[in-house]
């Protein structure tokens, strides 16, 4: 089977099971799924609305918004001040550059639309933000990201 012969949703769910399958084999921290994610929805935007613009379009909130995530009250005591810079120093780089490699060759190997890509990712930017706003300290940052049964 050719990839014209892949549907536009089997495409994402085989980017977004390619992620899944990476991240659970590497365990990879939630900080370092985040800021690969990250990088890619901030590459994948820009150029989406670069086409946008040249045809005179508008693109909607859900390519260009984070995702409103449904959040328990957090006690802001609890927060913890977390230093940035450390952080970036310990993350594994060589783990990331996997994730960032699968991500980019699932899209152009797949012929993924960039739309549709997005908003893969947009989904895995929920969730680790999500994650991400629940964390108190930074060991929670080095935790496996927790991907849900039926994510």
């Amino acid at each position: 089977m050719s990839v014209v012969d892949i549907n536009p949703n089997e495409r994402m769910l085989i980017l977004h099971q390619n992620i899944v399958n990476l991240v659970n084999q590497l365990n990879m921290p939630l900080i370092e799924v985040s800021l690969v994610v990250a990088k890619y929805i901030k590459i994948l935007s820009e150029k989406l609305m670069l086409i946008a613009e040249e045809n005179q379009e508008v693109l909607p909130e859900i390519y260009t918004e984070s995702w409103p995530l449904e959040l328990e009250e957090i006690d802001s005591d609890s927060k913890t001040s977390i230093n940035l810079e450390k952080l970036i120093e310990i993350v594994d780089d060589d783990r990331m550059d996997i994730l960032d490699t699968l991500i980019r060759t699932s899209i152009n190997n797949d012929k993924i639309p960039l739309s549709d890509s997005l908003l893969v990712l947009r989904s895995w930017e929920k969730l680790l933000r999500t994650q991400l706003s629940s964390s108190t300290s930074p060991g929670q940052l080095f935790s496996t990201i927790e991907i849900p049964e039926d994510y």
